[in-house]
């Protein structure tokens, strides 16, 4: 919902108070049914992780029914209010990102680690829906905000992969860190936060941004490249957890002087 917000927040145009209200709710919705049809998918795998196992279809407070019933009734109601409050394109991304997460991402995992780039693509998704809800088009704008997004999460979820490595294990997930060892995630989280740092200028070039932003993202690029490379020489999960929480820090400042440049 936030980066969706920021998305309509940072779009060149304007489109009423009702109307932003009601496609950021909409493209909760649809998040919300793409997160209950996964949760109905891996109900016994969730069974036998420990950071999953509470969640109320292992835990028995849900019907796995009444999951199915909701993720597929939601969308139906939800896309067309989409396409009503913003445009057929922004329902219709929004549609995309929920048959990748359900369809692709969700059974890949059990399969192979390019799920966390598969992943990555309905998760950059909401910032680019709330920019086509306001300018109805794909542009370098939007496209520089999906391109931050989706760069992010690569560091971010290579971390957690290593510090709950134990735990994806006895779910039977193909992870990164499972399937290629702990050395070179450590390796990939230090190469992508390169990369994100990169992607991070694309706002700028894409006019989306000004100098604040463009300062901010150098130091914390630099910062976060730093703590990441710093990780090559450690061992076990304590260092991948913080650098996990460092990303979310990264995040919020990076998205913070976003707005404030923009």
């Amino acid at each position: 919902m936030i980066t969706s917000a920021g998305g309509l927040a940072l779009a060149p145009g304007h489109i009423s108070v009702a109307r932003t209200l009601v496609t950021i709710l909409g493209t909760a919705a649809v998040v919300g049914a793409a997160n209950a049809l996964n949760c109905y998918v891996e109900r016994d795998i969730d069974a036998k992780m420990r950071r999953t196992r509470d969640r109320p279809l292992p835990a028995g407070r849900i019907e796995p029914m009444e999951a199915l019933a909701l993720g597929i009734a939601v969308p139906v109601f939800a896309l067309p209010v989409l396409a009503f409050s913003a445009n057929r394109l922004t329902a219709l991304l929004a549609f995309v990102a929920l048959l990748i997460y359900v369809l692709v991402y969700t059974p890949m995992k059990q399969r192979s680690t390019a799920a966390l780039l598969v992943g990555a693509v309905p998760g950059a998704i909401p910032p680019l829906l709330g920019w086509t809800a306001v300018t109805g088009r794909i542009d370098a704008g939007g496209l520089s905000l999906f391109a931050l997004l989706a760069a992010w999460q690569v560091p971010h979820f290579l971390a957690v992969s290593l510090y709950l490595r134990e735990d994806y294990a006895r779910g039977g997930l193909r992870v990164f860190s499972i399937v290629h060892g702990e050395r070179l995630t450590r390796i990939a989280i230090a190469a992508s936060s390169a990369v994100l740092v990169a992607v991070s200028a694309l706002p700028v070039a894409a006019g989306v941004a000004g100098t604040l932003y463009a300062v901010s993202a150098a130091v914390l690029g630099t910062g976060l490249c730093a703590f990441a490379l710093a990780g090559l020489g450690k061992e076990g999960g304590r260092w991948a957890r913080f650098f996990f929480f460092s990303t979310l820090v990264y995040l919020t400042v990076l998205f913070g002087a976003l707005f404030a440049s923009a």
